[in-house]
């Protein structure tokens, strides 16, 4: 076999020997993907905007709220057991921030590496052994 017929062969020993209805099909199929993950992504994103959002909102409430009982508070024993309840909020919001984070961040780890490898061009194919 020579070289030239290597390259032309109809037996697609080169891998870029397609007809052009099997190339748009996976044109199709890849542009597809990568929509899809692209989408799931920044929905994800979104889901995440509206929880940190939420969060801060939830922040400026428990100030706002703390703000007011040390204004209404007439005793020094009265003054710390205010502080001590806002602090026990503030830190249990702090420690569930702290696992939303984790699993936000995981899951951003996850759709990115499903973005990057649903690209336009797809994973790249596997070299047969």
């Amino acid at each position: 076999m020579s070289d030239t017929q290597s390259y032309t062969s109809p037996d697609k020993t080169f891998p870029f020997l397609l007809n052009t209805g099997e190339l748009a099909t996976l044109g199709k199929k890849r542009i597809g993907d990568f929509m899809r993950v692209q989408t799931e992504f920044l929905d994800e994103m979104q889901a995440t905007n509206r929880h940190w959002l939420d969060r801060i909102q939830s922040e400026a409430n428990l100030a706002s709220e703390f703000a007011s009982k040390l204004s209404a508070t007439r005793s020094m024993p009265d003054a710390m057991a205010v502080s001590r309840d806002w602090a026990t909020q503030y830190f249990s919001m702090l420690a569930e921030d702290g696992k939303h984070l984790a699993d936000d961040t995981r899951k951003f780890i996850e759709k990115s590496a499903r973005l990057l490898s649903a690209g336009p061009l797809g994973p790249t194919p596997k070299a047969n052994a």
